[in-house]
């Protein structure tokens, strides 16, 4: 067999394998000529000691095997002893059948999607991600690169028109809610154990006030000096009525703020249930409602104060994003943090993340798969010759060496059995 390239362009494992492959053919050509010597020997002394008849047999079917088999490995990778033989360089003439073949069937047996499903299954992908966000230094890493995409996102948002999207929609939500009876279920949660009453006590205070306020007070009884006549305001009757109003209106306020069951704060009860249960049942508040509703949704002042919330929300991001002491990054290093705990902690959600990556691969992996055949195709098809079918040969032309040992063997033992039948059938 012809030598194989220098071992000066090949890595140190492959070198390693090329000097364990030389020994091996060295051996077995020993292994070749010593039988020749043998039977040579074994033919000259025959006359003298005819046991050596057996040996010579033994030795000239070991020539014959170890011969044959030699020449059926060299023929894998190269013509022997250069003569154009038929059916020799076996691997380098079918070099496009044999890539194409290798593709084909590491995309049918490697890719398929039952190997592959059950190898994906065997990798817990999500414990691999919690370990990695729940580690600090690469939280932090991580939130630094979302923070720097933070204004290039606002942009693309801006640009896509994805904002007037999302404002237009949930606008359209809104529209679908039904005001009247969303409030009465907010009232009813409002006022449920009486905190209504708070709105009534803040009433109360409110009106106490007024009635401390000196300005207010004069301007009520100017109003009741005109509402009276000329001989009530001769005896200045407003003063006395605005005094006896502010007592008995103090007084009553008094009350109310000292007694829980005060009557007004029934009469204040009746009155909340008896708008909530209007809200909830009548026609005319839900349409008064809607009205208003819709109002407020076409109002400018709303679409200014979204443009402006927006402005500030976008400016904060980018100069947050830039910032060193950015609460965007801290924040959502903390959170990555936790996720990554909390995953960890929890083998339910494990279990369905992983199921979603099981099947996102093995969906990605059959879609490609097709791809990666034709690459290995294209990658065997482009290699050199020399360079193919020396991997090759590297790699198991060391185990090849072997068939010429046992083919000596194996044709020795039918040389020897061929002499000893010869001797039973013919005598000698």
């Amino acid at each position: 067999m012809q030598d194989i390239a220098s071992t000066s362009a090949l890595s140190a494992p492959d070198a390693a394998k090329l000097a364990a492959l030389r020994r091996m053919k060295a051996l077995a050509t020993g292994m070749l000529v010593l039988c020749l010597i043998v039977f040579l020997l074994a033919r000259s002394f025959e006359a003298s000691v005819p046991a050596l008849a057996f040996v010579a047999a033994f030795t000239e079917a070991a020539m014959i095997g170890g011969l044959a088999d030699w020449y059926a490995v060299v023929a894998l990778f190269r013509r022997p002893l250069g003569l154009p033989i038929p059916h020799t360089a076996i691997i380098p003439s079918n070099q496009e059948r044999i890539a194409d073949n290798l593709g084909h069937f590491i995309e049918q047996n490697f890719l398929a999607p039952d190997p592959v499903s059950r190898k994906l299954r065997e990798v817990d992908f999500a414990a691999l991600v919690a370990d990695w966000l729940a580690e600090p230094e690469r939280a932090q890493s991580l939130s630094r690169f979302v923070a720097r995409l933070v204004p290039q996102a606002v942009t693309a948002i801006e640009g896509s028109g994805l904002r007037e999207f999302v404002a237009q929609r949930v606008t359209e939500q809104i529209e679908k809610v039904q005001v009247a009876p969303l409030a009465a279920e907010l009232l009813t949660a409002f006022a449920d154990e009486r905190r209504h009453q708070r709105l009534l006590d803040e009433i109360v205070k409110v009106l106490a006030r007024f009635l401390n306020d000196q300005e207010a007070l004069d301007a009520l009884r100017d109003r009741i000096r005109d509402e009276l006549p000329s001989l009530a305001k001769l005896f200045r009757a407003d003063a006395y009525l605005l005094k006896k109003i502010v007592l008995a209106a103090g007084a009553l306020l008094d009350e109310v703020k000292a007694d829980p069951d005060h009557p007004m704060r029934a009469e204040f009860d009746r009155f909340v249930e008896g708008f909530v249960e209007k809200l909830r049942t009548s026609k005319a508040y839900a349409k008064r409602a809607e009205t208003l509703k819709r109002d407020f949704l076409a109002r400018p002042e709303l679409r200014d104060l979204a443009q402006d919330m927006w402005q500030g929300f976008r400016t904060f991001l980018e100069q947050d994003a830039r910032s060193e002491t950015s609460m965007i990054r801290t924040h959502m290093a903390s959170l990555f943090v936790d996720i990554g705990r909390q995953l960890a902690a929890d083998p339910a959600i494990r279990a369905d993340m992983n199921a979603g990556f099981v099947v996102a691969l093995s969906s990605f992996v059959e879609s490609q798969k097709s791809g990666v055949s034709r690459f290995i195709a294209d990658q065997v098809k482009g290699w050199d010759l020399g360079q193919l079918t020396q991997l090759i040969e590297i790699n198991v032309g060391r185990d090849l060496q072997f068939i010429r040992f046992n083919g000596m063997l194996v044709g020795g033992l039918a040389g020897l059995a061929l002499h000893v039948g010869e001797l039973l059938i013919f005598g000698n």
